[in-house]
């Protein structure tokens, strides 16, 4: 699943990077409850395995998309995507 496929799914019309819609991400999160939140859209799921994922869309944030992982050992684990197109940096790189 790509992102714009996500965003029409929770009917989120927001502008974001055309790289970013183009990217793929797990089709759990069309599972996911959506909140919204001063301009922020946030996705939460959590699987059978007893993981919960979060996808963070902030359009006019540094990074617009942010994913993290907490596993069931309570670590984390995740990418933020910046505005320009460039590789995703997980989230203990910074």
């Amino acid at each position: 699943m790509i992102l714009k496929e996500l965003l029409n799914h929770f009917e989120i019309k927001e502008d974001l990077p055309d790289y970013l819609l183009g990217q793929t991400f797990n089709e759990v999160f069309l599972q996911g409850d959506l909140t919204l939140k001063d301009n922020s859209y946030e996705i939460v799921v959590t699987t059978r395995q007893n993981v919960t994922h979060q996808m963070f869309i902030k359009p006019d944030d540094e990074f617009p998309v942010i994913l993290m992982s907490e596993l069931p050992n309570g670590l984390l684990n995740g990418m933020k995507f910046p505005q320009t197109e460039s590789a995703g940096i997980p989230i203990n790189n910074l």
